[in-house]
């Protein structure tokens, strides 16, 4: 599909927005804007696509995405239900990477900041404190107005910078859609999110792209970089993380919970994706969870 050009709306005497979303649908849908976005979950918890990487998003997580990225953030159904115990509470900021004029990112000092922004086409997700410093920024932004909200968000960058991260999407995408493509991933992923638990044949899925099954394995990996198979073992493999973090079953349910039949699936799936086996991956997790590094 074409992932759906957003126009994002500008506050009449701000030179970027900043926005508290307390529902879980707003802008949940694949799409991309000009502008970047700096999101923080407060509150929320489910899947992201950023480009052609998946990962699941949590409580405290912060995400960079760049200009004209697509990316798409699909809350877990429980959200969705009448529970006050689980409702969204998220920030974000929109901002044009040249609303401070064209020499500010050029300036010997901000290096850092265009490095990160340069990243950011790519999606960079933080770690550690960083997200807990970025995300008191972002709060304060929205409370903020004046030379101060451009100076938070300024220092927003400038910890990102600081923390190096990784970029998400591959190196070798390209956002080169086409017109008739319109809606048409974001129905498979929607769909694909919903069924992943069981075996989804190839005339099912192509129905839903509403193309023929000999030609839906070509389409989807020309538009994925990836084959139909790859990404619903992905898909299976961050909802195995998910529930190896909430460390509230064992291996074997989780096993049979994700959507593989058999143990040797499961564990080669599994360290495909993360590198890791499933009880590696758990203990590096619960041995890590409370010594995030230090921001200087």
């Amino acid at each position: 599909m074409k992932p759906q050009l957003l126009k994002v709306p500008q506050q009449p005497l701000s030179s970027f927005s900043v926005r508290q979303d307390k529902v879980p649908y707003i802008n949940n849908k694949w799409h991309y804007h000009i502008e970047a976005e700096l999101i923080h979950f407060k509150k929320g918890n489910g899947t992201q696509f950023i480009g052609d990487h998946i990962q699941n998003f949590k409580d405290g997580d912060v995400i960079l995405v760049g200009s004209n990225l697509p990316h798409y953030w699909r809350f877990d159904n429980i959200y969705f239900k009448d529970d006050p115990q689980s409702c969204a509470d998220i920030r974000v900021a929109h901002f044009c990477e040249d609303f401070w004029g064209t020499h500010f990112l050029n300036l010997p000092e901000n290096k850092g900041i265009r490095s990160v922004l340069e990243k950011a086409k790519r999606g960079v997700s933080l770690q550690g404190d960083y997200k807990q410093a970025v995300g008191e920024l972002l709060e304060k932004m929205l409370y903020t107005d004046g030379s101060r909200k451009v100076m938070l968000l300024i220092e927003a960058l400038t910890l990102i910078a600081e923390s190096q991260p990784a970029p998400l999407a591959s190196i070798g995408f390209n956002n080169d859609f086409k017109e008739a493509e319109n809606d048409r991933i974001g129905a498979i992923y929607e769909f694909t999110l919903a069924n992943f638990k069981r075996k989804i044949p190839t005339q099912e899925i192509a129905g839903i792209a509403n193309i023929s099954p000999h030609s839906f394995c070509r389409y989807f990996k020309s538009r994925t970089r990836k084959t139909y198979s790859q990404f619903i073992n992905e898909i299976k493999v961050g909802h195995i993380c998910k529930l190896l973090i909430e460390d509230t079953i064992s291996i074997k349910q989780i096993c049979f919970e994700s959507g593989f039949q058999n143990f040797a699936s499961f564990h080669k799936y599994f360290k495909q994706v993360t590198g890791k086996t499933p009880l590696q991956y758990q203990k590096k997790f619960l041995a890590n969870k409370d010594k995030a590094p230090k921001v200087l």
